[in-house]
């Protein structure tokens, strides 16, 4: 049987704009970023409106189209609404402290009986600026007195059988000063702030309380594939009992120096029964810094993905156990990745289509359809290809593991850098020393939600690192790295939009900048590039110091009418990227994907000499995905899919050949090396399309492909040769076509 991934199903829209009673989800703490707001506004002659745009966040909302950002829109047609029971709050981040003077409050018809309006400096401890018990609703105007950052509605009592309802929340007042700015304020290494999205638990915690906390979590984000919500939980050292199902952009970590120091005994999983046993969409999700035991009598454990999901630095315990990399028995897989990860039993990968392990250390692994990679495993299967389609490579020739948020035996949050490994094989960390350097969190500017990219400019130009919190970031600068060893590590799949077509991120031609768990979404004004590393014509060597891209996701559409000529651009030399995921949107909300909508001609550009990828996975781009002019190039896995969306031929035309390539090394490179490479097609828009070939290299002794796969998803369109002019035609009557050398 041939497993594929079928047509996109439609993504699962917000409810109409009217109340229901029954199966109203309560999502507890739900953050929704309004449109970037820009800098704090500076002092006022007298005081103003000064929470539009702001963000904004609540105890719950009773659906979709009812986030908190739509009480701070200016918009008195869109409406934040909560669950229907007490208590309940809505607030809002002004950004820095302002001098209160009143609030007004434009009630729906569910209003507040009774409630508070309270002032917070730091979002944790509230002074009442106002009290009622004998709420009207309509619109409220209501004097208040106070200083602080956060202004919050306090509902304890509701006036109508439904929740809290506000077409607006307006908060007047003014800032002190001159302009108050958006300060870098220094981070407390022993008590830091990670924002309203991060969930940190001790031993201490009831497990009723986690495992809630965990429930409601996965409730609201199971089928969240383009919601604007991120979320982090990080388990303290010390054992707990809980059942982690993870949804879309949730991160579960540990925070200890080993996997090991923190055991969970239940679950850490991924399924897909949102659609109905199809794992072809469960993207965005991360395991990273776990040991898990599995309840007794139970012995599977089950992470069913495709892309953008790692299963990383993690330690599944017992030799009798197994982890499934699909549904079982009932549906379809397209990922993934597992890196510097025990595995004491089996690895089975069922319908997986493809899946690429590095580093890790496997009792034993069963299972193949076209493409698995193994790179430095201990435990992986014996080389073959195609049947079954296992690409070994013995040792992993130079890497970097992720740096990772730990905390050490005084109680000081760290973040850890793993050390450059060369030649090496096994994890870093099962009955090792991990080698690297520590870094105090008092070195990090933590990136909250609200933040802006002129603060974290101020924070990298003072010598700071970066750890994003969970949230969405709408910027309106480049975000610059410039200094020797930056770390920018983000948390719960952080996500950094630009606005007005400029580049999200840049990295200058310097030494061991380490950039990992953030993904990049291209804004509806097109950006030439959306991060680039090195300018152009960067010539230093880095050899023994390398930059290195961990986790690093690029979105085009799918959420926003993305579009981006090319999403990552490498000029230094050296890097490494240690899994990826480029993906232009085949799928997503109404109106932000098609062929000239989420426009975008290529995944990955590489000028730098002597770079190497790992988990490579660039999809659906309009021209030709991954241009390689460097030399010394190196792939270890390489996964793609053609875009699924040309209306004709002509559409889809490189100069007189048909289609682009996937690949392509350019005709000036004398050396280049890849592992386990495969393309495929799906043109159900116009299945009469051809695309000519999938990879295109120069022919000479230093130049060599091995192992590769071109599938035509369901006979679905045609790719006709697999590189340059040689291997099979893939299409409706030959499908899968497979080459092991070339040249």
């Amino acid at each position: 049987m041939i497993f594929h991934r079928f047509p996109p199903r439609a993504h699962p829209g917000g409810r109409p704009r009217t109340r229901r009673l029954a199966g109203v989800l309560a999502a507890t703490l739900v953050l929704v970023l309004t449109p970037f707001a820009g800098p704090t506004p500076a002092a006022s002659a007298a005081p103003t409106l000064i929470s539009q745009g702001k963000p904004a966040t609540a105890s719950s909302t009773e659906g979709g189209a009812f986030g908190a950002s739509s009480a701070v829109d200016g918009n008195t047609g869109t409406r934040w609404s909560s669950a229907f029971s007490d208590p309940q709050w809505l607030q809002v981040d002004l950004g820095a402290s302002a001098t209160i003077s009143q609030v007004v409050l434009r009630w729906e018809a569910a209003y507040g009986r009774a409630f508070q309006i309270q002032l917070s400096e730091n979002g944790s401890s509230w002074t009442n600026a106002y009290s009622t018990t004998t709420g009207t609703g309509g619109t409220q105007t209501l004097s208040v007195s106070g200083t602080g950052r956060y202004v919050r509605m306090n509902g304890t009592a509701r006036g109508t059988g439904y929740g809290y309802s506000l077409w607006e929340f307006e908060v007047i007042g003014e800032f002190g000063g001159s302009n108050p700015g958006d300060p870098v304020e220094p981070t407390d290494p022993r008590n830091p702030n990670f924002g309203p999205n991060t969930f940190v638990f001790d031993p201490s915690t009831p497990t009723s309380t986690i495992q809630g906390r965990l429930n409601s979590l996965f409730t609201q984000q199971e089928t969240a594939q383009f919601a604007p919500r991120r979320y982090a939980v990080l388990f303290k050292p010390g054992t707990y009992t809980a059942d982690v199902n993870l949804g879309f952009f949730t991160q579960v970590a540990g925070l200890g120096m080993s996997p090991n120091d923190v055991n969970l005994n239940g679950h850490v999983r991924v399924e897909a029964f949102w659609m109905g046993g199809n794992a072809t969409q469960n993207f965005w999700r991360a395991a990273e810094n776990l040991s898990v035991t599995l309840p007794a009598g139970t012995i599977v454990e089950r992470w069913a993905v495709s892309q953008a999901a790692p299963y990383r630095r993690m330690h599944l315990r017992g030799a009798g156990n197994q982890i499934q990399l699909w549904n079982g028995g009932d549906g379809w897989s397209s990922g993934g990745l597992m890196a510097d990860t025990k595995i004491d039993g089996m690895v089975v990968s069922g319908s997986q289509q493809q899946w690429f392990s590095r580093n890790s250390e496997f009792g034993s692994w069963t299972g193949s359809v076209w493409n698995m990679v193994f790179t430095g495993v201990t435990g992986a299967p014996a080389p073959n290809f195609p049947n079954p389609s296992h690409t070994v490579v013995g040792q992993t020739p130079v890497v970097r593991e992720k740096p990772f948020l730990y905390i050490d035996g005084t109680g000081e949050y760290r973040v850890f850098v793993p050390a450059l490994r060369t030649n090496s094989q096994g994890t870093s960390w099962y009955n090792k020393t991990p080698a690297g350097s520590s870094i105090s969190l008092s070195q990090f500017f933590v990136v909250r939600p609200g933040t802006t990219a002129a603060t974290i400019n101020a924070a990298l130009a003072q010598g700071k690192n970066l750890l994003f919190t969970p949230g969405l970031y709408k910027t309106t600068e480049t975000i610059r790295v410039t200094r020797p060893d930056t770390v920018v590590l983000g948390l719960g799949l952080a996500t950094i939009e630009p606005q007005n077509g400029i580049p999200a991120m840049t990295v200058a031609d310097v030494d061991g900048v380490k950039v990992a768990g953030i993904m990049f979404e291209a804004g509806a004004t097109n950006s030439s590039v959306l991060m680039e590393v090195g300018p152009a014509g960067s010539s230093a060597s880095h050899a023994a110091n390398p930059t290195s891209l961990h986790d690093v996701f690029f979105r085009i559409g799918g959420a926003v009418p993305g579009k981006a000529t090319t999403s990552l651009r490498i000029n230094s030399h050296n890097v490494i990227g240690d899994h990826m995921w480029l993906w232009r949107a085949d799928h997503g909300d109404p109106g932000t994907y098609g062929w000239n909508i989420n426009t975008a001609d290529t995944g990955l550009v590489v000028n730098g000499n002597n770079v190497t990828m790992y988990g490579l996975f660039v999809e659906h781009y309009q021209k030709t995905e991954v241009i390689w002019n460097g030399q010394g190039g190196r792939t270890y896995f390489f996964q793609n899919e053609k875009p699924y969306d040309p209306p004709n031929q002509a559409a889809f035309m490189n100069g007189s050949t048909r289609g682009y390539p996937a690949y392509k090394v350019a005709d000036s490179v004398t050396s280049h090396q890849a592992w386990g490479l495969g393309s495929y097609c799906y043109f159900n828009v116009n299945p009469g399309v051809v695309n000519e070939r999938s990879f295109e290299v120069p022919v000479n002794s230093g130049v060599q492909f091995r192992n590769m796969v071109t599938v035509s998803l369901g006979g679905v369109g045609t790719i006709n040769r697999i590189i340059n002019n040689s291997g099979g035609t893939a299409n409706t009557a030959n499908q899968v076509q497979y080459l092991t050398n070339f040249p």
